[in-house]
């Protein structure tokens, strides 16, 4: 696990809800979706649209989103489902705990605790079941332990 972390924080809830509404149109810049812009955009997602499924929509959002900026969906870059959906769940366990009220405020948090490192899966998978093409392409169970859940 790295020690390091030092994510790019947002200073507007209008720069979240735009990643958000981005993400859904496939308006955003490649350069611009990064590790943060994706807990941005679930956070909001999971928080200001209930008329999206996230669960059942997330893959498929993604995918769409990688293919509008030239990206490709494979068996070694893209939409990685296993990761994807672990952060949805870590996502969800942040908002229960937390006592932030502000999207910005909530999405920094998100990204300054635990849940929002870039190895934060690894706490649940091997290396090596993580970054396997059956975790890429679907959902596979983690080795090391369960993910959080409500």
């Amino acid at each position: 696990m790295t020690t390091d972390f030092s994510p790019r924080l947002f200073e507007r809830d209008h720069d979240i809800r735009a990643l958000g509404e981005g993400l859904l149109a496939c308006a955003l810049p490649r350069e611009a979706w990064t590790h943060e812009a994706h807990l941005a955009a679930c956070l909001c997602l999971l928080t200001e649209r209930p008329d999206i499924d996230v669960d059942a929509e997330i893959a498929g959002l993604i995918r769409r989103f990688n293919e509008s900026v030239g990206g490709v969906n494979d068996d070694s870059q893209g939409y990685h489902d296993s990761i994807t959906r672990a952060y949805v769940a870590g996502v969800r366990l942040f908002l229960s705990e937390t006592v932030e009220t502000g999207l910005a405020a909530r999405v920094n948090a998100l990204l300054r605790s635990d849940m929002g490192r870039r190895d934060w899966p690894l706490r649940f998978y091997s290396h090596e079941l993580l970054f396997s093409v059956a975790a890429r392409r679907g959902y596979i169970e983690p080795d090391l332990a369960p993910l959080p859940s409500l």
